[in-house]
């Protein structure tokens, strides 16, 4: 089969399937690693939290609910949410145990990036300058922040890997939306000359264009 999909993937590595697991990892990886490094901050590696990810995959997947067995993109939907869930218990867990050095690295962090500048607005300047505002934000503005921009994550989705109501995720989302476009202004202004409205927009843009 080209492409199985993920309730295949599990059902074989349970049988015994070493490049099943080996496909989903190389399905998965990359987004929880971008989670996990937003959810710890720009200064943190994600890759161990997703190792623990994987192993405690390994040890104990989650079972395919019947309503979702045979659906593609269902069968997505269920694994995606619960590595999710586990990526984001594992940070919070890891942010829990380093209050002390994080609220260091927050002081220091968003003085290195005004005084550095953004010399031209890019992509990858850009999603550094969301990672930073993003920083700043109350914990669970930007855990659902993070699980729309980085994770492409949807409403529904979100409300399920935090424990949420999905109109407390929609709230939380526009709210955090507005103090990350304030927070990117500056930043994106001081170093391309570009309006405070301008680089709201372009702020406002990156829920539907990050991934």
């Amino acid at each position: 089969m080209d492409d199985p999909s993920d309730g295949q993937l599990l059902s074989t590595w349970t049988a015994g399937d070493t490049g099943a697991f080996e496909a989903l990892v190389k399905r998965h990886q990359a987004a929880l690693i971008r989670h996990a490094r937003a959810l710890l901050g720009v200064h943190k590696d994600g890759e161990d939290v997703v190792q623990e990810v994987f192993l405690r995959l390994a040890q104990k997947p989650p079972q395919m609910p019947e309503t979702a067995s045979g659906d593609p993109q269902a069968e997505r939907a269920v694994l995606s949410s619960w590595l999710f869930r586990v990526t984001r218990n594992l940070c919070m867990d890891a942010l829990r145990s380093e209050t002390r050095r994080r609220r260091r690295e927050e002081e220091v962090a968003p003085s290195e990036a005004i005084t550095g500048g953004i010399d031209a607005v890019e992509a990858d300047d850009t999603r550094r300058a969301v990672e930073r505002g993003l920083s700043k934000l109350p914990s669970e503005q930007r855990e659902v922040l993070v699980l729309r921009l980085f994770g492409d994550q949807s409403y529904k989705e979100i409300a399920a890997i935090t424990g949420k109501k999905v109109g407390t995720v929609g709230w939380l989302i526009s709210v955090g939306l507005k103090a990350l476009s304030s927070e990117l202004a500056p930043l994106v202004a001081s170093g391309a000359g570009l309006s405070s409205g301008t680089a709201t927009s372009r702020a406002q843009s990156l829920q539907g264009g990050l991934s």
